[in-house]
């Protein structure tokens, strides 16, 4: 059972490493987007360089790959538990190890020369699962963020900051508490580290505001 369980979470890291950004930028102008703007892979550069169509694309299909990598790891350890005495077989377990796997596939893709996006979008299919009451508030700091200044990588930031103290915060009775809170944190912690260009242009005041690019 114990290949079963690494299987699944490899099978997440593969399913994070399919970078729509670069898929649906290049079906939408025949280019790769990192080798545009910010040069990252993930939505709001995708609607910088090709428009809202697919940066809206790759941010919905971002979420659905987080979302199916988390629900079938959680089906998986539920199969895994039923099926022999394996202590680690938890599903909310399985559901974390292959968030976590998701978004590295994400930043380091296999099949995109481990060159991706940052995982805010892959996080929020993750946080559905894993913790979506948390998400759902996080959800609503981003867009008040947004709104008020227009750029997203603080908007990301600020969330995801208020998600994973949330999903501490709503688990600290459970007997599953510890390995929920390493795994979100280490989440988070990977988010942040790759703001970190971000945040230095945020505290010097070069960070851009979001355009559109129209098409």
């Amino acid at each position: 059972m114990i290949m079963t369980a690494i299987i699944t979470v490899i099978g997440a890291y593969l399913l994070g490493s399919i970078n729509f950004a670069v898929i649906f930028t290049k079906c939408f102008t025949n280019s790769d987007v990192r080798d545009f703007g910010s040069g990252n892979a993930g939505t709001t550069n995708v609607m910088r360089v090709g428009g809202f169509l697919p940066g809206a694309l790759t941010f919905v299909c971002d979420i659905l790959k987080g979302f199916f990598a988390c629900y079938i790891g959680k089906l998986m350890f539920e199969y895994i538990s039923s099926n022999s005495a394996a202590v680690y077989a938890v599903p909310i377990y399985g559901a974390y190890l292959c968030g976590v796997a998701c978004i590295l596939g994400h930043i380091f893709p296999i099949f995109f020369d481990f060159k991706g996006g940052k995982g805010v979008a892959v996080s929020v299919g993750i946080y559905l699962v894993c913790s979506p009451i948390a998400i759902l508030v996080g959800l609503i700091i981003f867009a008040i963020s947004f709104f008020a200044s227009k750029i997203v990588s603080l908007s990301s930031l600020v969330a995801t900051v208020v998600v994973v103290i949330l999903s501490l915060i709503l688990y600290n009775t459970s007997a599953l508490f510890f390995p929920q809170a390493v795994l979100s944190v280490i989440m988070g912690i990977i988010i942040i580290a790759k703001h970190s260009e971000n945040i230095k242009r945020l505290l010097s005041g070069e960070e851009k505001r979001l355009s559109v690019k129209r098409r």
